[in-house]
């Protein structure tokens, strides 16, 4: 043991990195400072994300003119989700970037297509504003209470049950984090196509009526109802009753997710509160530690004294 010792080549520090003293040779250990060479960009999962962001701009793309294929495009993107973090376990390509990647990409999706329903539906567009706060508001808070309190190595993935047995349940099980997150989803593509299909809630999808003679007889605007208060649409509706869709399978699909949506919401509420009280508990902690508040502290000295 000690002959192992006197035989090690002696290290020093040179330009901010250990250099062998007898051999000068610095690279093993520069290496091991910095990292592998490892193209952390080109990793498999991170490719199925870049993937996911060329759907999502064609089903943006599509959005206005063609609900069938924007929504096929939009569901792709959403089921890719899934098998981006299959990938990453499977060829164990798990990675900081790619997990952002993912988060960023899962709002981004979300929010166009809220941003479009709220400009389909101005009516209602106070609600859907509203759902985007609370989506970005929540990640946001939880990922930052994540590396500010747990440390660049937790994943925001690792809720403790003693802080939200639902949030601990909806990131660890797998079915139920997929389940959620798809029926979520499902249930703003299915609204979205019943703005495209349903003449209860955009009534301008109605042809207009015809005479005897086959002669378009002019109509006037529809009439806003107390429920939908607002008829139009976006600015497509000739293309959409030429390409007449039915709205029962939007509708059908709509009432299934609804119940998901709810319970999405609610977990990003959750979400929100016990990141917001984490992040509180740490400036309590670092409060304390430094002393304050000082004058307090200073007329309690003054007492004692």
């Amino acid at each position: 043991m000690v002959q192992d010792v006197l035989d090690e080549p002696e290290l020093r520090k040179e330009n901010g990195h250990f250099v062998n003293g007898s051999t000068g040779d610095a690279q093993l250990v520069k290496e091991e400072e910095e990292g592998t060479n490892e193209n952390i960009f080109l990793f498999i999962p991170n490719l199925i994300g870049y993937v996911r962001i060329v759907l999502c701009l064609a089903s943006l793309y599509f959005m206005p003119l063609h609900p069938r294929r924007c929504s096929n495009l939009y569901s792709v993107t959403c089921l890719l989700d899934a098998l981006d973090g299959d990938a990453a376990r499977r060829f164990e390509q798990s990675t900081r970037f790619g997990a952002v990647l993912d988060m960023v990409t899962d709002r981004c999706t979300t929010t166009c297509l809220l941003v479009f329903l709220s400009t389909a539906k101005p009516a209602y567009s106070m609600i859907f504003q509203g759902l985007i706060s609370l989506d970005l508001a929540s990640h946001y808070m939880h990922m930052y209470a994540t590396l500010a309190m747990g440390g660049q190595t937790q994943s925001h993935k690792n809720v403790d049950a003693s802080r939200s047995r639902c949030l601990n349940n909806y990131y660890t099980n797998k079915t139920v984090l997929f389940g959620v997150c798809a029926l979520n989803e499902l249930f703003f593509i299915s609204l979205y196509l019943v703005c495209f299909s349903s003449p209860t809630i955009t009534p301008a999808l109605k042809w207009p009526d015809a005479d005897g003679t086959g002669a378009t007889v002019t109509t006037p605007p529809p009439t806003p109802s107390l429920l939908f208060p607002s008829p139009f649409s976006a600015a497509a509706m000739e293309l959409a009753r030429a390409n007449k869709m039915d709205s029962t399978v939007p509708w059908i699909l709509t009432g299934i997710s609804t119940p998901f949506m709810v319970y999405k919401q609610f977990l990003n509420i959750l979400q929100l509160y016990y990141a917001s009280t984490w992040l509180a508990e740490g400036d309590r902690k670092d409060r304390k530690r430094l002393g304050l508040p000082r004058s307090k502290n200073a007329s309690s000295a003054k007492k004692a004294l």
